[in-house]
């Protein structure tokens, strides 16, 4: 009996070990990818910071299609256009979910729309939020557009080395009025403050080091908070994160059922509540995955191009002779549009030259498939490489140059470029693929054009000068880390170009405010919105 022990257990320990062997082995099918470790595989390659030119330089010697072991995961990494049209477009039932990410989702409660696997839930959402970002319904969004792009100019004017936060609250503000029905009025409102600080933190837990090794290795997720810091750290996230999210959706709501609230998207969320009978926290993360795409993405794509027109003078030479040509003593409108080709080069670059979803995030192949005769396996990790396919130079020629010539043929909106057939005509990928696809992309550019057209319209960028008179460079390498990212801090000298380009944006947000309360909220709601009063929907 012992020797029949002995056996067994010497074959169970035989294939532990050849199981063990296993682990952190790049198969010979897998797409190919740097050396690996026992046990770790890449997991000991993967850069602290700076990310993104890593995984470009893997790209460069590896391909188009490479792969990293992480521990017991597979990461297929994505590095052209052709490879990213072809899986996450053209194959999209079979990679529109995503990787478990165990901080990420403790942050998010496992509510983040960014985050949630394809499912049901995530189906169920998506319908909810497309009925209203929508390109139909993004065009009767402009009356918001507008007053807060007037808003954020008077700004500029008064406080130009507090542009950052101009544009946070300018973005902001916009969302809160979709979202929830009420303006952001000030760049010192504490939810503002709180959302983007809180945002910051999530794509920086994510992007940690400790994050990654519990995304790979299950089995440590068992120990306790005081050996996982971050998961604490990553549990009080949440806590405050939900604290803002559900309390802006139970705000809403409360007013939306007595007939106070303004007309915003709630409007449908509550229908929708009312019907699948989900929890508010769902709601509220629902609305505030909308707030922060709103608010977050946008507004760094803005503080990048601010720093491109203090880097590149030349662009705003150009930019500027065009609007003056077209729009003369007069803000640029949505309608200028058309007649502005190099200023919708601009709004284009702005998002190929920093792209905030510098790596996107990820997503997974709910099944075996093979590309370019290499198998993807079921569960692996894909990553679309944003920056390597923005930075190819021979997509983009002279890559790290802000140039919106590119694009001087290039009449698409980014709905149109990203349902291309033809990927090389996509202009840029920071809007995501597949099922996947960014609903808000309409007014994202929208938003972006107003911006873009009117700073430039109204102000001259250069650079700011340090107390001995020196010119004072911003590294456009210098960037904060994480999931989603943008330019650190820098100063920049921005001044009205003409006496009479600062009176009029003056004269045009004093007018405005005849259409706000005295507590700076509007009066009445623009006509044309698509939503209806609560209360009328129900009846219905």
């Amino acid at each position: 009996m012992s020797l029949m022990l002995s056996a067994l257990l010497f074959t169970l320990l035989a294939l532990l070990l050849h199981r063990l062997s296993k682990i952190g082995r790049r198969p010979a099918n897998y797409p190919p990818g740097p050396p690996t470790l026992p046990l770790i595989g890449n997991l000991h390659l993967m850069p602290k910071e700076k990310g993104h030119l890593q995984f470009q330089k893997w790209a460069q010697e590896y391909g188009p299609v490479y792969s990293l072991i992480l521990g017991t995961s597979v990461m297929i990494v994505l590095s052209s256009d052709q490879a990213i049209k072809d899986l996450l477009d053209k194959r999209s039932n079979i990679y529109s979910s995503r990787p478990d990410m165990y901080l990420g989702n403790i942050v998010s409660g496992g509510l983040r729309m960014l985050l949630m696997e394809y499912g049901e839930t995530w189906r169920m959402v998506r319908k909810v939020v497309h009925n209203n970002l929508n390109i139909k319904a993004a065009r009767t969004y402009v009356p918001y557009q507008d007053l807060e792009n007037k808003a954020m100019l008077a700004g500029f004017l008064q406080e130009p080395d507090s542009f950052a936060d101009h544009i946070r609250r300018y973005t902001n503000s916009l969302t809160t009025q979709m979202v929830f029905g009420f303006r952001t009025t000030s760049i010192d409102d504490p939810k503002l403050k709180q959302l983007f600080h809180g945002f910051e933190k999530f794509c920086e837990v994510t992007g940690t080091t400790t994050a990654a090794v519990l995304d790979v290795f299950p089995f440590l997720r068992f120990l306790p908070d005081f050996a996982v810091p971050l998961r604490k750290y990553a549990k009080e996230l949440h806590y405050k994160e939900r604290e803002l999210y559900v309390g802006h959706y139970l705000n809403a709501k409360t007013a939306l059922k007595n007939g106070t609230a303004k007309p915003c998207f709630c409007v449908d969320l509550v229908r929708a509540q009312d019907e699948e009978k989900f929890s508010d926290d769902l709601a509220g993360y629902v609305s505030g995955s909308l707030l922060e795409a709103g608010s977050d993405t946008t507004a760094a794509t803005l503080v990048g191009f601010v720093q491109a027109m203090v880097l590149f003078p030349d662009v705003v030479k150009t930019a500027q002779e065009e609007l003056d040509r077209v729009c003369g003593n007069r803000l640029p409108t949505i309608d200028d549009e058309p007649n502005l080709p190099y200023i919708r080069g601009a709004v284009k670059e702005s998002m190929r030259w920093m792209p905030t979803d510098i790596l996107g995030v990820p997503h997974a192949a709910i099944r075996d498939d093979e590309y370019m005769g290499y198998k993807i396996p079921k569960g692996a990790g894909v990553m679309w490489n944003v920056w390597a396919v923005h930075m190819d130079p021979k997509r983009h020629p002279n890559p790290r140059r802000f140039d919106p010539s590119r694009y001087k043929d290039d009449h698409q909106t980014a709905a149109e470029a990203a349902n291309n057939a033809d990927a090389t005509k996509r202009d840029q990928f920071v809007f995501g693929a597949g099922r996947r696809l960014c609903q808000g992309m309409h007014i994202a550019e929208r938003s972006l054009f107003l911006a873009i057209s009117r700073l430039l319209w109204a102000f001259d960028f250069d650079k700011a000068l340090d107390k001995d008179g020196k010119e004072i460079v911003p590294d456009d390498e210098d960037l904060t880390e994480g999931l989603f990212v943008l330019p650190k801090p820098f100063k920049a000298k921005i001044v009205p170009r003409t006496a009479e380009k600062a009176e009029l944006v003056l004269a045009e947000w004093e007018k405005m405010q005849d259409l706000l309360d005295d507590k700076l909220q509007w009066k009445e709601p623009p006509k044309g919105l698509i939503w209806k009063d609560y209360k009328s929907t129900t009846d219905a």
